[in-house]
């Protein structure tokens, strides 16, 4: 179902609701109230609970935890942004059970594998997490989105998928003397760069579909959510994080908290991906 707008005047009638009619109220979460809807921010497991029925339909959006990312001395892959999800939903007078996935862990050395993100979930509406960006010897992962690639001459050096409807592939690990770099974890509506023998592969961008969202509830990064993670280098050039939220290395090599960003990958530690978040909304 599309978004179909708020209550204010003819938004109204775009619900089939007329004068008179009772509207749904509810509890949970972090509550704000913008443009004539309310919405609920779930940024750790919780509950939303339905107080009274009135118009019924809810949407939301589920964004998963991002993928670690990879290390290798060649070096490592970006991880894949967690899984971005829109949906809407007719509810009961009842509670439904919030799921927010959490960053999965970078690699320690270039000789272990970073960890994909956990999933996200509005009751059995389900986002997957982000996959892990590939090290040394394999990877890199799928996932809602996939990780980036290591250097190919390392091993994991090819891009990993992403899940129809959720986000995009990873990129590809570079193969060229004397720097390597590695692939760019996919993001919500892009795939990953490639690594090249100057720069790790940019994440894949992000979503700004629902800037709306972001703005009313103060999340997001400038409006967008799950971006994948930059590509691992190993001469101090920039692998840039995809808008939403995806880590950079050198510098800030952690997914952006709540916002399913996949880490950047590295030659040295990977970085964690960023938590998920859940957000509900509905007319007032």
């Amino acid at each position: 179902m599309p978004i179909r707008g708020s209550f204010a005047g003819a938004s109204a009638r775009a619900y089939g609701l007329g004068a008179g009619v009772s509207k749904l109220t509810a509890t949970g979460g972090t509550t704000v109230e913008s443009g004539g809807f309310k919405y609920h921010t779930f940024t750790s497991d919780g509950t939303f609970t339905v107080t009274k029925v009135g118009a019924g339909t809810i949407e939301y959006i589920v964004v998963a935890g991002g993928g670690g990312g990879g290390s290798s001395n060649g070096p490592g892959g970006g991880g894949g942004a967690g899984g971005f999800r829109y949906g809407t939903q007719s509810v009961t007078a009842t509670n439904y059970a919030i799921g927010v996935g959490g960053g999965g862990p970078g690699s320690s050395t270039f000789r272990s594998a970073a960890s994909n993100g956990t999933q996200s979930s509005f009751a059995s509406f389900i986002s997957t997490g982000g996959g892990a960006g590939g090290w040394g010897a394999g990877g890199p992962n799928t996932g809602g989105s996939g990780g980036g690639g290591a250097y190919q001459g390392g091993g994991g050096g090819t891009g990993a998928g992403g899940t129809s409807g959720e986000g995009f592939g990873g990129g590809n690990g570079g193969n060229a003397d004397p720097a390597y770099g590695g692939g760019g974890g996919g993001g919500a509506t892009a795939v990953g760069g490639g690594g090249s023998g100057s720069a790790g592969g940019t994440g894949g961008a992000g979503t700004n579909t629902y800037s709306t969202w972001a703005t009313a509830t103060t999340t997001g990064v400038s409006g967008y959510y799950a971006g994948g993670g930059g590509g691992g280098t190993n001469n101090g050039s920039t692998g840039s994080g995809g808008a939403g939220g995806g880590g950079t290395e050198p510098s800030s090599r952690n997914g952006v908290a709540n916002t399913g960003g996949g880490a950047a990958g590295t030659s040295g530690t990977g970085g964690t991906g960023g938590k998920g978040i859940v957000i509900v909304r509905y007319p007032i």
